[in-house]
């Protein structure tokens, strides 16, 4: 018995930034002194180190729990469910809802609650909680779903990442080009076939690595003093992804019984497109094999890094034929992936 993915939705937002819009910006270091660069050479280092040309920003009437809401009943619609019979709501987001024009975060009630209310659900054992765990929060929330479905503890579940990092970035840190806003959700289901989630990791570094992502203060020390902004450390976070994702995944995959030449599809965290490139590259190395051609799609060109949402929002483009080059069909296997703040790392290997 296993838990298996019914149903799948996702909201991108509409207005799109591209890089353009960053030209009028004022570009500091963490000393608070003025980069060298000019914002053209900026952005274009910007696209060649990370490949993203836009980005989507949520309309100024959303919220993150809006944007999940529009993916949750997507997800609902696909699968045909009747959501009263969800057993659990896991919504996976690390800011909470930040109003456009405000810095102030809004968490209580959970996100999930907020959903399981406007979805006008009145099953009161329905459990609705939120998940934060970085980036890899959606992956986290699909393990507790398959978890709670193997124990016997629940039957039907509701996955949400969703989240609107574009509320929480200093505009003077060039890092804030990256993020973007968005939200994709499944329904998984109980499932006695061998389709399904086949085997999934988990691990979280925090003695050394705690710090790589965090919340600071400004790069404008004058007119932003009080307000802190999600801050990282690019070059360190590059080189834990590398050192030790690739592992991650192999030890994933080994644990699901399927060799690397049955692997279809790997779907990693669109955070850094150069960075995903060398974890794969270095996870097929532990085999002694190529990276296969189009083995992981990648849509952070245009839809930026949008932390937990990367994931399933990608996942239902492919699924519904939105990406040309790429298509998941019946008993494929794909791995997925994921590393953020924590430093956490985690994955599951999938049958379809």
């Amino acid at each position: 018995m296993t838990s298996k993915m019914i149903g799948i939705g996702n909201c991108i937002p509409s207005e799109t930034i591209t890089n353009v819009f960053f030209d009028k910006h004022i570009f500091l270091d963490e000393k608070g002194i003025l980069l060298k660069d000019d914002n053209f050479s900026i952005t274009e280092k910007l696209k060649k180190i990370t490949g993203i040309e836009e980005r989507r920003y949520a309309d100024r009437n959303q919220v993150t729990s809006d944007l999940g809401l529009i993916a949750a009943q997507a997800a609902i619609e696909d699968s045909g469910i009747d959501p009263e019979t969800l057993d659990y709501i896991i919504f996976a987001h690390n800011f909470g809802d930040v109003r456009f024009g405000t810095v102030q975060s809004d968490m209580v009630p959970s996100l999930a609650a907020r959903v399981k209310h406007s979805l006008k659900i009145k099953n009161n054992f329905c459990v609705a909680y939120d998940v934060l765990f970085g980036c890899p929060g959606w992956i986290e929330g699909v393990i507790q779903a398959n978890a709670f479905i193997k124990s016997g503890i629940a039957k039907r579940c509701l996955v949400i990442g969703a989240e609107t990092l574009s509320r929480v970035v200093d505009i003077h840190d060039r890092d804030s080009m990256i993020y973007a806003d968005g939200a994709g959700a499944v329904i998984l289901e109980i499932n006695n076939d061998d389709s399904g989630i086949q085997s999934h990791l988990s691990a979280s570094y925090t003695l050394n690595e705690k710090d790589y992502l965090f919340f600071g203060k400004s790069y404008n020390n004058e007119s932003c003093k009080d307000t802190k902004y999600i801050k990282m450390d690019g070059r360190k976070i590059y080189e834990f992804a590398l050192l030790h994702v690739p592992d991650a995944m192999k030890k994933c995959l080994d644990n699901s019984g399927y060799s690397i030449n049955q692997l279809n599809k790997i779907i990693i965290h669109q955070a850094n497109e150069k960075m995903d490139e060398a974890i794969v590259e270095r996870f097929y190395k532990l085999y002694n094999e190529a990276v296969p051609k189009n083995i992981m799609p990648m849509v952070i060109q245009k839809l930026g890094n949008s932390s937990v949402a990367t994931i399933p929002s990608l996942l239902k483009m492919i699924l519904k034929g939105e990406l040309e080059e790429h298509a998941i069909k019946e008993n494929d296997i794909v791995l997925f992936a994921s590393v953020g703040a924590g430093m956490n790392i985690n994955a599951f290997v999938y049958k379809f």
